[in-house]
């Protein structure tokens, strides 16, 4: 009989080819925990080559998921368990793994070939590479196709379940259920009733296989996690952001327009709003990055809800309309899944570092507004947050998330609808002046004395007939204009607007108010901050944090809160461009940057060691 022992938390990293179905596999083993309620963040990372070779290091694709009977912030600093489908797997993703862990190997695939295309001489399994490690050694290929053999596929069809296999096995071990991930084969393969039920079978084979081996003595449980009341169902960033999407259409009452060019990281994003179209959504997948955001202010002109979504370079071709988005003033909204550059650079992997061209990337004077989501879920309400102040200001804004945000997964407690923030928008209906002869005439950029911004006319509203286009426009009017005094007026008019747009105050969390250091994060540094925060704390280390959703414009208190510190740290995945802008506008303030561009999440402990060594230098 297999002992039950009782943990925690655990971090699982499933690795193999591209081929080897490891995201479907970190997937579906993510759905079977959200469904026992535990806690859980994800990473997934994917190779930055579409088609790198087979059983190469540039081919390898992994999917780490960190679940818990408490609350956590990220996908763990260390895997305490890999699954290794061949020797690059292993080779790739064996110095992330924690001293001690378990080590599960595929080995069908430690052949000689396979070893001598990562670099082995001897086989890692034989030698002792791995003597530091639990290594559990599983035929996982020839397992499967043995388990599959009563059904009418070949022998490659068959071997391409071993994904399932590895499943089945780590929901055994961990006891997790596999009902989820039946119905969801079935449903997938609908068309291919074989296919479908081979998979099942080898999901349950490799659950069987777990219960019988000798080599699986011991069965975990993680018990679920205390989380308040509510409806939960987990989601990643890019579905959280269509949705944030659908959400501000209901709560502004207008049509919903995605212009869009597909891009990773930011492609699922169209793709979940494609299948919405009972919402009132259209999504055009235009030719290129340029038609998609000429499209999305199209609509926009036209009284829809514009957006366009990229990553990028494709944000980089879109800041001509942008910034003719700031010189009409109509309401469009860039989502900028950011990767990592510049030009193609690592497509699949994560960044910062378009801060500063969401700040400054389009030409002449066109500040727009720009804010971030700091999680998977949070980018529902960052989303609702974008539409407000797209609407209510009439202005381009920028949403900056990233590939570690789109693609981790988190629960999210599903919102009362009756609580969504009313975004209804007043068209312009009727003239809102008279001329000198006294008539009823209309005036485009006559602007409301507290947001500044101008009326919205649907195009064909009956006497509010007025001229569209690029060149600078007159005060009230919006006839064509080369009055220099003009210019300089309608230039720090619209900088005004977006300077004067309401956002809350930057919220600090120091629960004692001892802490002389402050962290201040912004994007998807939020869950590392917070999670090197908290250890921080565990250990006695006096700290304060806060995290800027807002980038610009930003709090009117950030000055304040700077100025109440010593030092302030801000880690950022780029060379330190919120850095710069907060020493460009608080030269008081002592700004200690700390920037990686490695193309992966910082872990908690690399910022622990590095916020430790502030606090202690004074």
């Amino acid at each position: 009989m297999n002992t039950v022992r009782q943990l925690d938390r655990v971090v699982i990293r499933f690795a193999g080819d591209s081929g080897d179905g490891m995201q479907l596999t970190g997937d579906r083993f993510t759905a079977e925990t959200a469904k026992l309620g535990n806690d859980l963040s994800t990473l997934p990372n994917f190779p930055a080559e579409i088609r790198a070779p087979a059983g190469t290091l540039p081919g390898v694709s992994s999917f780490q998921i960190h679940f818990a009977d408490s609350d956590i912030l990220t996908p763990g600093d260390q895997p305490e368990v890999l699954v290794a489908m061949n020797p690059a797997a292993l080779k790739a993703n064996l110095r992330d793994l924690k001293p001690g862990g378990i080590i599960i190997v595929n080995t069908d695939e430690f052949t000689k070939r396979n070893l001598k295309k990562v670099g082995y001489d001897d086989s890692p399994l034989e030698d002792h590479t791995l003597e530091d490690y639990q290594v559990i050694e599983v035929q996982l290929t020839s397992l499967t196709v043995a388990a599959l053999a009563e059904y009418e596929i070949g022998k490659k069809d068959a071997a391409r379940s071993k994904n399932m296999f590895a499943l089945g096995l780590l929901s055994w071990m961990y006891s997790r259920t596999t009902e989820v991930t039946e119905e969801f084969l079935r449903k997938k393969f609908t068309k291919k009733p074989q296919i479908a039920e081979a998979n099942v079978a080898a999901l349950k084979a490799g659950w069987n296989y777990g219960e019988t081996a000798e080599s699986f003595a011991v069965q975990y449980e993680i018990p679920p996690a205390t989380l308040p009341a509510g409806t939960y169902r987990n989601v990643t960033g890019n579905t959280a952001l269509a949705w944030g999407v659908l959400a501000s259409g209901v709560a502004s009452g207008l049509p919903l327009f995605l212009g869009a060019y597909p891009i990773t990281p930011a492609s699922d994003v169209l793709h979940e709003l494609s299948k919405h179209k009972k919402f009132g959504v259209t999504t055009m997948q235009a030719e290129d990055e340029i038609a998609a955001a000429g499209a999305a202010l199209g609509a926009a002109w036209g009284g829809a809800l514009g957006i366009t979504t990229s990553s990028g370079p494709g944000v980089a071709l879109k800041s001509e309309t942008i910034s003719l988005g700031v010189s009409l003033e109509l309401p469009l909204i860039v989502i900028d899944v950011q990767r990592a550059g510049p030009s193609t650079g690592m497509p699949t992997k994560t960044e910062q570092a378009d801060l500063l061209m969401a700040m400054f990337g389009r030409h002449g004077e066109a500040p727009v507004a720009v804010l971030a989501p700091q999680s998977p879920s949070d980018c529902f309400e960052t989303m609702l947050e974008a539409a407000r102040m797209a609407l209510q200001y009439r202005t381009p804004v920028m949403l900056l998330s990233d590939g570690y945000i789109a693609n981790g997964a988190e629960p999210w407690k599903l919102p009362d609808l009756a609580e969504l923030p009313d975004l209804g928008v007043e068209f312009a209906t009727e003239p809102n002046a008279t001329d000198a002869s006294g008539e009823p005439t209309f005036l485009p950029f006559q602007r409301d004395p507290e947001t500044l911004a101008r009326p919205w006319a649907v195009p064909g509203t009956p006497g509010l007939q007025h001229r569209i286009g690029g060149i600078e426009k007159a005060d009230g009017t919006g006839d064509i204009s080369y009055d220099p005094a003009n210019h300089d007026h309608m230039v720090r008019t619209r900088a005004a607007k977006i300077a004067g747009i309401d956002v809350p105050d930057l919220a600090v969390d120091d629960p004692d108010g001892e802490a002389e250091v402050l962290v201040l994060g912004w994007g998807s540094t939020w869950g590392p901050i917070g999670a090197a925060v908290r250890g921080l704390r565990d250990r006695g280390i006096h700290i304060a944090r806060a995290h800027l959703r807002y980038l610009n414009p930003m709090p009117a208190n950030v000055g304040e809160v700077l100025g109440s510190y010593k030092k302030v740290v801000v880690p950022e995945m780029n060379l330190g461009q919120l850095a710069l802008l907060l020493r460009g506008n608080f030269p008081s303030a002592d700004v200690i940057g700390y920037n990686k561009v490695r193309g992966l999440p910082f872990t908690s402990n690399e910022l622990q060691d590095a916020l430790e060594e502030v606090v202690k230098n004074g």
